[in-house]
């Protein structure tokens, strides 16, 4: 059975299948939420243009989870007749449904799109995609919205899919997976991080992609952005810095256990951090083999080394030398930066921990300096307990934050959105305050 790391890892994948669509007038869709993650690495290697492709059902009155039909943008409506024959739908049930279902759809559109005007696919060749395909309702009605949208050719792509539904499915032209199931039980029992994606996720996605196309349209690219490999003790560690141009500081990101640097959480509060003027290491403190040994996953002390590491790598970088350096930890990643933080080793200005496990660091707690914020979600009971006693341990400047209806992983609408303001207003504080400090003194 094909199991994927992540849904950043299956559109990686999906992509190499797709290689031979680089050269044509592609457009790709990606079907939210957890479709984003995947079409997003899709569209970056086909250098294509990403939108969101909003479809509702429309489900019987009297069993909501089948469908009669489903609804699109621009009044596209698809229809299964044989589903309304059977149920004996009136045109006044249908136009109901309908009419509350193009409520939610419009709302969605608006939140996901922000005003940005929905991608032209008339005339062009539209990649449908989603993580997986079981029975196939949700991505035969994208296909047809599309059509029925202009598209001349639609090709579905998905990582995984049954194999019957697959090999009979007229709404695409072409059907692309990675991995054909026999026996598909459920799309999730092939990832090993199914972890849903939230709105604020889908909408950080759909902004970076307006700013690639930007870039690629001829606009000031930002002064860096590029992967990297970092050495550290006979491995190489793999990452993503991203700087803006003038940048007043930069925060390394140390994830948590299961995490890497394509999560779609970090990424958001990195994007919120870099349109504040942060530059941001994303940095994977363990290789694909490392992760699989979960004993790794908790060794505070290897993980601080290499977090040490990478601060050192960034004073060495023209694009960050001389910048002010913050940590945001998640997790165990919040355990490893604030064991770095204490080490004796490279200043750090700032630290923010979201939903993090500061208890792993105990032992080191009463000698980091940088200040410190804490946020935990009031629905995380364990963690908020462990973050409170890390509180009353902590000798630097220090503030712990609920945010309110969030759990551990800060899925629930909106509150990924307040830990990533919480953690702008804090680096923005405390890095600007020390580049204006180090500006003064290189003036005198």
């Amino acid at each position: 059975m094909k199991i994927f790391r992540d849904r950043v890892d299956a559109g990686r994948q999906l992509a190499q299948r797709l290689s031979a669509l680089k050269d044509d007038d592609v457009v790709v869709l990606g079907l939210p939420r957890g479709g984003l993650p995947v079409a997003y690495e899709v569209a970056e290697a086909l250098d294509a243009p990403l939108d969101v492709i909003v479809v509702r059902k429309l489900g019987v009155p009297f069993q909501p989870e089948l469908a009669m039909g489903a609804i699109g943008e621009d009044g596209t409506r698809v229809l299964d007749t044989d589903v309304l024959t059977r149920a004996r739908i009136t045109d006044d049930e249908l136009l109901a449904v309908e009419q509350a279902e193009r409520a939610q759809l419009a709302e969605r559109v608006a939140r996901y799109r922000k005003g940005r005007p929905r991608a032209d696919i008339a005339g062009r060749t539209v990649v449908v995609v989603d993580d997986g395909m079981a029975t196939g309702s949700t991505a035969r009605a994208a296909c047809e919205v599309a059509r029925n949208l202009g598209a001349t050719r639609v090709v579905l792509a998905v990582p995984v899919a049954s194999a019957d539904v697959a090999r009979e499915f007229p709404a695409a032209d072409q059907v692309v997976c990675v991995s054909c199931e026999q026996h598909l039980r459920a799309v999730g029992l092939h990832y090993r991080d199914f972890r849903p994606t939230t709105d604020d996720e889908v909408m950080s996605l759909m902004q970076a992609a307006g700013r690639r196309s930007t870039n690629t349209q001829g606009s000031v690219l930002p002064d860096c952005d590029r992967e990297v490999e970092i050495p550290s003790g006979g491995v190489r560690l793999q990452g993503h810095l991203h700087v803006p141009e003038p940048a007043s500081g930069v925060v390394l990101f140390a994830h948590g256990s299961g995490s890497s640097r394509h999560s779609p959480r970090n990424r958001f509060v990195a994007d919120v951090l870099f349109r504040a003027g942060l530059g941001t290491l994303l940095l994977d403190l363990l290789t694909p083999e490392e992760e699989l040994k979960r004993h790794l996953v908790f060794d505070i002390e290897i993980l601080a080394d290499r977090l040490i590491t990478a601060t050192e790598w960034l004073a060495t970088q023209p694009e960050t030398a001389g910048c002010p350096v913050g940590y945001f930890g998640a997790s165990t990643g919040a355990g490893a930066a604030l064991w770095a933080a204490a080490s004796g080793g490279p200043a750090v200005t700032a630290i923010v921990s979201r939903g993090g496990r500061p208890d792993l660091a105990e032992p080191r707690l009463p000698k980091v300096q940088a200040p410190t914020l804490l946020i935990v979600g009031s629905m995380d009971e364990p963690t908020l307990r462990v973050n409170r006693q890390a509180q009353a341990r902590l000798r630097c400047q220090c503030s712990l934050v609920v945010v309110r209806g969030a759990g551990h992983l800060f899925e629930e609408p909106g509150t990924l959105n307040e830990a990533a303001e919480l953690a702008r207003g804090w680096f923005t504080r405390h890095l600007i305050t020390a580049t204006k400090a180090q500006m003064a003194l290189a003036d005198r």
